[in-house]
């Protein structure tokens, strides 16, 4: 069995391994969040999702990453977004606990993969704390507070963390995770939606980056929630016009997918990627 190396120190270095899981059995079957409350009576195209799912893996390998696609179960409707299972924070791979019923015992596959791949983990066994409301960038690793993660966890998290500073970020609890209002892109550049997060962690944000802002409409179409290749390459949606711009006219490749059906279920590019390594270009 092929040996993996983990290791993510920013969400900007250049993408090499990176967990995805096929929306095979995706659908709303319970409203856990807000765009869900909305798509529900519509429902989610399966076909359509799996496409879009397809070409998303595609222009990855594209680009020579390498995806790895946990199985599917029907019992998961939600196991596209595997950013909230686990996270990577230098050389530690981090297996949450889902907060959601509906979630749970999601977590069991990716353990298997990094048991059978000799990727040792470190199970976040009782705290709530899901991997959307985790961002890391060099010595710093922010956490966002929401009803899936705590800041018990968070306090957890540090004391495993000595080396790292630890900075907590509150935000209005709608928005389900941290990477749905905020995002770092580069050293010194990040997304944000304005107004949700809690002033002290806001003032700390405006100080050490120079913030995109994204716009109600687009924020509800996920403008946030890009993922980057590294190297100034970023993936986003079609949609989300005005923010893609602003991207392009600071240096960015911006490579638009659509995955409009995905995110129907509450969760873009980053939501539906657990990177395992990342390396420094």
């Amino acid at each position: 069995m092929q040996q993996h190396e983990a290791r993510c120190d920013t969400e900007y270095d250049v993408l090499k391994t990176v967990i995805l899981c096929q929306p095979d059995h995706m659908t709303i079957r319970e409203v856990i969040n807000e765009t869900q409350k909305k798509f529900k009576d519509e429902g989610i195209h399966i076909e359509k999702a799996l496409e879009q799912h397809e070409q998303f893996v595609k222009v990855l390998r594209e680009h020579q990453v390498e995806v790895v696609l946990l199985p599917s179960h029907r019992q998961f409707p939600e196991q596209v977004f595997t950013r909230d299972i686990g996270f990577t924070i230098g050389s530690t791979v981090f297996v949450a606990e889902m907060a959601n019923e509906l979630r749970q015992g999601e977590e069991g596959y990716l353990k298997k993969w990094l048991d059978e791949h000799g990727i040792s983990h470190f199970d976040l066994k009782k705290d709530i704390i899901e991997g959307g409301d985790v961002i890391v960038d060099r010595n710093s690793v922010y956490v966002g507070v929401s009803n899936r993660t705590n800041r018990e966890a968070i306090h957890h998290l540090q004391s495993l963390l000595p080396e790292y500073e630890v900075v907590t970020v509150p935000f209005t609890e709608k928005y389900l995770h941290l990477d749905c209002v905020f995002n770092i892109i580069s050293p010194s550049e990040a997304l944000i939606f304005p107004g949700v997060i809690e002033d002290s962690a806001s003032r700390v944000l405006h100080e050490r980056f120079d913030l995109i802002e994204v716009s109600e409409e687009e924020q509800f179409t996920l403008g946030t929630n890009m993922l980057s290749l590294g190297n100034k390459k970023i993936l986003s949606l079609p949609v989300n016009k005005n923010v893609n711009e602003k991207l392009r006219t600071r240096g960015y490749e911006v490579i638009e997918v659509d995955i409009t059906e995905i995110i129907k279920s509450g969760g873009s590019f980053r939501c539906c990627s657990m990177p395992v390594l990342r390396k420094n270009s």
